[in-house]
């Protein structure tokens, strides 16, 4: 089965459990509250952090060099920002990891050393032309 369509499936199930198990033992409007409240918080601090990240952007555009980590930064925060916006617990779980600094760079790291491992098995090949040369000319 496709993983995105697996993933589809299983988010939403997941999130009807915890929305069960937790109104369950807190109570159906304190988990509502508790679900707007997350959405809330997580917005203002995704917007905080969006701006400590075009700040650091822009400080390197100012020397010259490129924000790779900025911009890539800057599209996690807006992941982030859409997971907060859904409703549930684990999404709103996987946004407030995504929001936060040392998380997201240890996210990053894990993903950097993945491509850097595929781009150094790829520069292990030479690309040429060849040309056979005949003996009897």
């Amino acid at each position: 089965m496709n993983a995105i369509l697996l993933t589809i499936i299983l988010i939403p199930v997941i999130e009807i459990y915890l929305f069960i198990e937790i109104g369950g033992k807190i109570g159906a409007l304190y988990t509502i509250s508790l679900i707007f409240l997350t959405a809330v918080i997580g917005i203002y601090y995704v917007k905080y952090e969006g701006f400590n990240t075009l700040r650091s952007g822009m400080s390197q555009l100012i020397k010259n060099e490129i924000p790779v980590y900025e911009i890539v930064s800057g599209a996690a925060l807006a992941f982030a920002a859409l997971l907060l916006i859904i409703p549930g617990f684990a999404t709103d779980l996987v946004g407030f990891l995504l929001i936060f600094p040392p998380t997201r760079s240890l996210v990053f790291s894990k993903f950097s050393k993945k491509i850097y491992k595929e781009k150094k098995l790829n520069e292990d090949f030479i690309e040429g032309e060849s040309e056979d040369i005949d003996d009897k000319k």
